[in-house]
Formats: C-alpha cells, sequence, structure tokens
C-alpha cells in the first residue's frame, strides 16, 4: 500500500453542497478518503442524496463509510428532508415509564430505515454520555438517561434495531461528555471529573457495549484529573490505546470527532491534529467542512510519513487495519431506493411513532 492510498483510507470527509463541484471531484480522486459526512447542506431529498453519495463513492476507498448524524431531536439531518424524529432523551423516558424496551428498539430500527433510504450506511448514534445537569445546556435532550443503566439499556436496543436493517451505529462521545460545560464545537472542555468516577459511570456504557458497537467516536474534551491530563482525548494514547482498547476492550473503529472543531484546534493546527490522532490509535479521522482542511492534513500525513520511518510503519498498518474493520462493519451496497409512496409510508410511520412517545410524556405529566 503506498502513502497516499494509505492516507486516504484515514479520512471520513464532508462536500460543500447537494452535488459535486469540479474541484471536489479533483481533490477525491486524489485522496480516495474511506467515507463521506454529509449534513443538512447537502440533503435535498432521497433522489438526490443518493446520486450525491453514488457519484462521491466513485473517488472512495472500497466499503467507505456513508455517515450522517441522525440521533433524533435535535440532531436529525432529515428533519427538513423526511420528518421529525424524536431525541433518544424521550423514548428512552417514554420506554422506561412503560416498560417497553422495544421502543428504542423502534427509534434504531425506524433512524435505520431512514438514512438507508437516503443512500447511508451508519448513522453517528446512539450518544452514550450520561445527561447530568453539568452538560444539560450543551447537551440538552441528545443524552438517554442520567445513569449508566438507562444508557445501556436505550443504546443496546436502539443498536438492535439498527443493525436488524443494515445500519452500524457510532457510540458517542468517549470518554464522555456528561460533566462537560462547555461546547467542544467551539471551546475545549475540561471535564473535572477523576479516573474512577469515569470508570465507574462514564466508560460503562463502552464496557457494556464493547461487543455491539461498530464504531466508538472520541471526543476532544481534556479530563485534567486523570493521567490524561489536559491533552484532548481525540489526540490522547492514554485514552484510546490504554482505556479504550487495552481496559475497556474495545476492537471496533475508533473514530476522531471533527479535527475542524474549535476543542482541537484551540490545542494544535489541522494538521497536527491528524497526525496525533492516528499516532494517539484513531483508524479514521472525520474533516467535515472545508478542503482548505482536509487537503493540508492529507498532505500532513504523508509528509510525516516520510519523515519518520516509525509513523510511516505506523500509518501502513493502521490503514490496513481499518480497511480490513471497513470491510466488516460497512455494506458497500446501497440498500434499494424507495418510491414516492414508500417514503411517505416512511414518514408516517416516524409521525406516528413521535406522537406514541409525546402521548407517553404527556400522560406522565398528567399522572404527576
Amino acid at each position: 500500500m503506498e502513502l497516499r492510498h494509505a492516507a486516504g483510507n484515514l479520512l471520513v470527509v464532508g462536500l460543500t453542497g447537494t452535488e459535486l463541484s469540479p474541484m471536489e471531484r479533483a481533490w477525491l480522486k486524489l485522496i480516495r478518503p474511506a467515507g463521506i459526512i454529509l449534513f443538512k447542506r447537502n440533503i435535498a431529498g432521497a433522489k438526490q442524496t443518493r446520486a450525491l453519495l453514488k457519484e462521491s463513492l466513485v473517488f472512495c476507498a472500497p466499503h467507505a463509510a456513508r455517515c450522517v448524524d441522525v440521533e433524533g431531536g435535535t440532531v436529525n439531518r432529515l428533519k427538513e428532508a423526511l420528518a421529525v424524529i424524536p431525541s433518544a432523551q424521550a423514548v428512552a423516558t417514554a420506554a422506561h415509564q412503560t416498560g417497553k424496551p422495544v421502543l428504542a428498539r423502534e427509534h434504531g430500527e425506524l433512524i435505520a430505515r431512514a438514512v438507508a433510504a437516503f443512500g447511508f450506511n451508519t448513522t453517528l448514534a446512539p450518544v452514550l454520555d450520561l445527561a447530568l445537569p453539568d452538560s444539560a445546556e450543551v447537551l440538552g435532550s441528545r443524552c438517554s438517561a442520567r445513569e449508566p443503566t438507562g444508557v445501556v439499556a436505550y443504546a443496546r436496543q436502539f443498536l438492535l434495531g439498527l443493525s436488524f436493517r443494515g445500519i452500524a451505529g457510532c457510540g458517542k462521545h468517549f470518554p464522555g461528555l456528561g460533566a462537560g460545560t462547555l461546547d467542544s464545537h467551539q471551546k475545549t472542555p475540561s471535564i473535572l471529573r477523576d479516573s474512577a468516577a469515569i470508570w465507574r459511570d462514564d466508560l460503562e456504557p463502552y464496557r457494556a457495549l464493547r461487543e455491539e458497537l461498530p464504531m466508538v467516536m472520541v471526543n476532544h474534551a481534556a479530563y485534567p484529573m486523570t493521567p490524561g491530563r489536559r491533552r484532548p482525548a481525540s489526540v490522547s494514547s492514554y485514552w484510546i490505546e490504554t482505556v479504550l482498547r487495552k481496559r475497556v476492550g474495545y476492537h471496533g473503529i475508533v473514530f476522531s470527532d471533527d479535527l475542524e472543531m474549535g476543542g482541537i484546534l484551540n490545542f494544535m493546527s489541522i494538521e497536527e491534529a491528524a497526525i496525533e490522532a492516528i499516532r494517539a490509535g484513531s483508524d479514521l479521522i472525520e474533516i467535515c467542512h472545508r478542503a482548505e482542511s482536509i487537503l493540508p492534513a492529507f498532505e500532513a500525513l504523508i509528509a510525516e510519513a516520510e519523515r519518520s520511518a516509525a509513523f510511516r510503519k505506523l500509518l501502513l498498518q493502521r490503514a490496513r487495519a481499518t480497511e480490513r474493520k471497513r470491510s466488516r462493519a460497512f455494506t458497500s451496497q446501497m440498500q434499494p431506493a424507495l418510491g414516492e409512496r414508500q417514503l411517505e409510508a416512511l414518514r408516517a410511520r416516524i409521525l406516528r411513532f413521535g406522537e406514541t412517545v409525546a402521548a407517553t410524556q404527556s400522560a406522565e405529566v398528567r399522572a404527576s
């Protein structure tokens, strides 16, 4: 495997619009990334999104990740193109109150059907952060429960729903943002929890679900009361290699959060971040928005491999290993497209599910 191929095998990249530009075709052909991630700006409808993904895949490595953020609630890139989907917190609460864990599984299944209809093979969910008061303003309804047992109960059923429909999930944001008070899109959260508390509570979902998570996303927070100190987890070998891989025993795909976020760029350039994320143990690094960030990161990986024999060996090993992991995690073929009537039926089912969840919440309010 030559270096350019290896570097591309470690990148999941974003695009600018609803169609590929000539410039994007050129740099995609150069990089041949391991995956594509789309956002609201890229999604006008199912037919258009599938066409965009199909064209992009021509330039991607085999078994490419086709990623989208659909958690439900506030994070749902298909909201306008398809339907509003209830949040993880609303569904988990309804499942607990009714004693029907099948609601969490249905949540996963409906999200899987939705993302598959648009051509994706993975959704970056479920959130495994604890719903602690510290992060309430930042994470809102994205967290399913305050206690780790509640998070595990919801996430296990949600992941079953995804896998039943052939969609990979991604647990996030390791090692936990529940005690964070800052948004890592802009700033670097400094989470003041010691190693014992993090291991007991924040990491319990990862320990319990390590065999069920195709991917784990690592965040850009720092944990100064632990051996990780003030280095963001996404570039920390302590958190990725020592804790996630060795202590937790996770063997799936380790995925960095977006390297264009302030949480990491406050510490280092995107070129340094790309190198350090791979050196720390990530399998895939995510750069979601600008070619002005993607290309320098790609070139930096190659330049560091040319400068350092040790990094060259690491880059090649990681690229080969990641290629094998992708072949197990991601389906290559898109699931069949839905016709207009089928899309309308899916939309209607999602809306009925939302009404069921809302009715459960209303009944609980009346009862209290």
